[in-house]
């Protein structure tokens, strides 16, 4: 079999093509652009290629796609993808082994999805990236203000209209004051952009509520009680195809929701969750958990089972518990095509 390893770089990419029965490998260097990367397809002609799963991942699997040639995304983070002890580590050694991984079949894949979702994934993680601006820019006016003697109200009121018509008439444009007031002109330009940023983010919003209210696999997960747009959104896009998984662990392990497993001798004991995969979505099944103590008895129910009635120290550890198992059970709804139905344990 001939393997084409392609290590991917921004601007340029080295090629290994790798003869699996001989081990003989030569490199080539060409730009990481499509036109490029087929030409060096159709000349090496191999029967598969291998690259690193990254942010370019996805055009690159849908031009082999278009070529013909099968294609596999490896997971780096993966233990026989790590260097470890290695004095000298470049381009062409990379490349070199991911060809040699593959040709033993020791390649960890990473799913690829269609370019709908992928497309769909990088609008809901850029209104994140939005909120977490909005929220900069929040911080930022309340350690200002405090550095001139002005505190806000705690929480949001002085976020409502009211509070920002009172930030409003202490913010005076750059051009029109003082040195001795220059902290009103930095409030000004804070508050303008503040203002553009929730604009920006009601147009995503707008948007992402238009594609989940076609969406049937959306409204799906909105029967759950306590589950809004955004988290049904990000787990129908995480998911994408819930057959892909055969067993509730292996959902829960995508998400990072696991805990680490310490097994030695006879010692066994487990640590805390993984973390890897979305912590965008592992984020929005923290907070939905939370709020769905007040919105859903099923959600409860669970965390006064898991905290042991509510014990302070195992509270942040049943509330991540609840988020996995909701995260399970909307894999369940979407794999089996039914509506939440639950009923409270009678006692």
């Amino acid at each position: 079999m001939k393997i084409l390893a392609l290590d991917l770089g921004k601007y340029k990419t080295v090629g290994c093509a790798y003869e699996s029965e001989s081990g003989a490998h030569q490199f080539q260097r060409t730009f990481t652009a499509p036109a490029d990367l087929e030409r060096l397809v159709q000349e090496i002609k191999p029967d598969r290629v291998v690259i690193e799963v990254c942010s370019i991942a996805g055009w690159v699997c849908d031009l082999m796609g278009r070529l013909g040639v099968e294609v596999q995304v490896a997971n780096p983070s993966d233990e026989a993808w790590r260097w470890r002890k290695v004095k000298q580590k470049d381009d062409r050694r990379d490349a070199l082994k991911a060809a040699r991984l593959s040709a033993v079949n020791q390649v960890r894949e990473v799913y690829i999805p269609q370019i709908t979702v992928r497309q769909l994934r990088a609008l809901i993680a850029y209104r994140r990236h939005l909120v977490g601006r909005r929220t900069k820019i929040k911080n930022h006016i309340r350690d200002l203000l405090v550095r001139e003697g002005q505190i806000l109200a705690r929480g949001s009121s002085c976020w409502t209209k009211l509070g920002q018509a009172l930030l409003s008439s202490m913010a005076r444009p750059l051009a029109e004051v003082g040195v001795a007031e220059l902290w009103r002109g930095e409030l000004w330009e804070e508050l303008q952009q503040l203002q553009m940023v929730q604009v920006r983010i009601a147009s995503v919003e707008e948007k992402l509520n238009a594609i989940g209210e076609a969406d049937k696999r959306v409204q799906l997960l909105r029967t759950i009680p306590g589950v809004g747009p955004r988290l049904a959104e990000a787990i129908v896009a995480l998911l994408d195809q819930p057959r892909r998984f055969r067993k509730a662990n292996q959902v829960s392990g995508y998400v990072g929701m696991v805990p680490k497993a310490f097994d030695s001798g006879e010692s066994e004991r487990r640590g805390h969750i993984t973390r890897q995969g979305s912590g965008l979505v592992r984020s929005l099944l923290v907070e939905v958990a939370w709020a769905g103590l007040r919105h859903n008895a099923w959600m409860r129910q669970t965390y006064q089972r898991l905290s042991g009635g509510g014990k302070k120290a195992r509270k942040k550890i049943a509330i991540v518990a609840v988020g996995r198992k909701l995260l399970v059970r909307c894999w369940a709804m979407l794999r089996d095509n039914c509506a939440w139905d639950w009923q409270p344990q009678i006692t």
